[in-house]
């Protein structure tokens, strides 16, 4: 194997985002895009999700989600893209050069353009400070579902599950498959974090919902036995499990930014990037779920559909390295922003929304300010996890100021 090799597009990660992003750029037009993918199979989280419903708006079908993951893989390899299966990228460069490893070897990949799509991941049980002894039975959701769909093994009988999330109820649907029957679900939070008309499906599925719980501990030698937490009445409650599943609360899969040259905005945890897509060193783009967590496929497949022009245009063109406008957030409910900043560029296919999130649920109005100036407001009512969106249209006509300030005043 030659130890450099070169491609004109090269995107890292072969999930939702990455294969739905190949399909498109060859669509358009551009050829060598290549899609790096460190697992023997490429789809992404998809294939490990036995379950309806994948694939309805962008496919306009019902799938579920190993289905959904071959259609991707299928439509992306029938369009002319190289998927390198079992392709590890262990550092980004400057001038838009990888380094890899493979069963083969290593090498280095020169390519004009290179597109993270490396998505997210769930919070262990570390990073969310839960107690207690260390037994055997403690998994992630995403560990649950390669567990059960691919490999048909079977971890406990009778789990907890942690977490209220859209994923969390997802587990429900993944321990059906096996016969496993959850005893629990517990939040830590005052509600439910899905939206509302999620509330019933626990309840429909025998699984007992419990809110505002703290100090959670898990009890057990060798395998998961109990786990206790404080309830919102300050009362110790113990559940008898042989399993617990710690979902949601996820996290970019950002590790190769960590040891790179790019910058990482401190509030998502991802890259910092303009309304482009393109990360501080202009060579790289972002898209899917590594820009935040979480959304759904749908989404991210959608998101990176959109972001194919903009890839293109730029390989076609120069460089746009104007310095940006910072955009950034304030005040104590607003989580994050997304793009985190705007350059001074008219190249068309730029962003037409920006993405906000709270750190608690807020009522108030959202407002954007540049310098003492109010460029746009409107009301808001959210919960954290929820999708906000608002126009980036008003506040890119204040890219010449050196930073424009999101806020929310709230109250109704």
């Amino acid at each position: 194997m030659n130890n450099v090799q070169n491609c004109n597009v090269a995107i890292v990660g072969g999930g939702t985002s990455g294969l739905a992003l190949a399909t498109e750029l060859t669509r358009l037009g551009a050829d060598g895009v290549v899609v790096l993918e460190r697992e023997g199979e490429a789809g992404g989280v998809p294939r490990h999700c036995g379950h309806y419903p994948f694939g309805v708006k962008e496919l306009k079908k019902v799938m579920k989600g190993p289905d959904y993951a071959r259609a991707l893989v299928y439509r992306a390899e029938k369009s002319g893209v190289d998927i390198r299966r079992g392709t590890t990228v262990t550092a980004l460069h400057k001038d838009a050069r990888l380094s890899i490893t493979t069963a083969q070897g290593a090498y280095d990949l020169v390519a004009n353009r290179v597109v993270l799509c490396t998505g997210v991941r769930e919070s262990s049980r570390a990073q969310r400070f839960i107690g207690g002894e260390r037994p055997q039975g403690v998994i992630t959701t995403g560990a649950l579902q390669s567990m059960v769909y691919l490999h048909g093994q079977r971890p406990f009988r009778r789990p907890v599950i942690v977490g209220s999330e859209l994923v969390s109820f997802s587990a429900i649907m993944t321990c059906r498959h096996l016969g496993i029957r959850p005893v629990a679900m517990i939040e830590e939070g005052p509600r439910i974090t899905v939206r509302q008309f999620m509330r019933p499906y626990p309840a429909m599925m025998g699984v007992p919902l419990h809110f505002g719980a703290r100090d959670l501990r898990i009890v057990g030698h060798r395998q998961v036995e109990a786990i206790t937490y404080t309830d919102a009445h300050d009362k110790v409650q113990t559940i008898e499990t042989d399993g617990v599943i710690i979902s949601g609360r996820f996290r970019p899969e950002a590790a190769l930014l960590h040891d790179s040259h790019l910058v990482i905005d401190p509030a998502t945890g991802g890259p910092s990037i303009d309304q482009y897509g393109r990360a501080s060193d202009p060579a790289y783009f972002c898209t899917g779920n590594l820009l935040r967590p979480v959304e759904t496929s749908s989404w991210c497949w959608h998101e990176a559909v959109e972001a194919a022009p903009r890839i293109v245009h730029d390989l076609a063109h120069n460089r746009d390295l104007t310095k940006g406008t910072a955009l950034v957030v304030s005040g104590d409910a607003l989580r994050f922003v997304v793009p985190q900043r705007l350059v001074q560029s008219d190249a068309p296919h730029a962003m037409e929304q920006m993405q906000l999130r709270l750190k608690r649920p807020t009522v108030g109005h959202l407002i954007a300010r540049s310098g003492g100036k109010t460029l746009w407001t409107d009301f808001l009512q959210s919960r954290p996890e929820r999708r906000i969106l608002a126009p980036l249209a008003p506040v890119l006509a204040a890219r010449d100021s050196q930073t424009i300030k999101m806020d929310i005043i709230e109250g109704h």
